[in-house]
């Protein structure tokens, strides 16, 4: 199992390194329609759209890298005065009771919307807009993603809790190195 991690842990650090290139993707081409829009009094529709579908894509694919690198939103204030065995408990509490159960519901809710968008061809419709599924696409997949990782970090808590990895709440464990031969 913890193979399984460090292979979904790879995976998302690779989309998030990826992902992350978007970022400046939007920002040139939102410089360059501000730029065609006071120089030529003209723009683009699609120019507007794919800036939103990159902020989508950098959203929803990099939310399994931010729960990998443990810079999602937690309630540290209350839970860093408790032990590492009683955190890794209520990281465990969490992930099966709200991660989990998060990521079916919008998976279940988006699989749907995606294939009818599809199927028939959704476009904008704003003229000159873009079509509609690619940015759907990137709910089930980003929440896919999540729910990988989510998993990933179920295995490393309870490897902490039967003793068989360090600390895995911290940024830096390497569960290659820390393994000690148990899969």
């Amino acid at each position: 199992m913890l193979a399984l991690s460090r292979l979904i842990d790879r995976f998302n650090e690779a989309v998030g390194r990826s992902v992350a290139w978007l970022v400046l993707a939007a920002v040139l081409i939102s410089a360059g329609n501000a730029i065609v829009r006071k120089l030529f009094n003209t723009s683009s529709n699609a120019f507007l759209e794919i800036q939103w579908y990159l902020f989508s894509a950098v959203f929803l694919l990099a939310a399994g890298h931010t729960l990998l690198r443990r810079e999602h939103v937690r309630i540290d204030v209350l839970s860093g005065r408790w032990s590492k065995r009683a955190q890794a408990w209520i990281d465990v509490f969490g992930l099966v009771f709200f991660l989990f159960p998060l990521v079916s519901v919008v998976i279940g809710l988006s699989w749907p919307l995606l294939t009818r968008a599809c199927l028939s061809g959704e476009m904008s419709s704003n003229a000159g807009g873009l079509i509609r599924w690619p940015v759907i696409a990137l709910l089930p997949l980003g929440f896919t993603l999540l729910g990988a990782q989510g998993l990933s970090e179920l295995i490393k808590r309870v490897a902490f809790l039967r003793g068989w990895l360090p600390e895995p709440m911290h940024p830096a464990v390497d569960t290659a190195s820390a393994e000690s031969g148990r899969t």
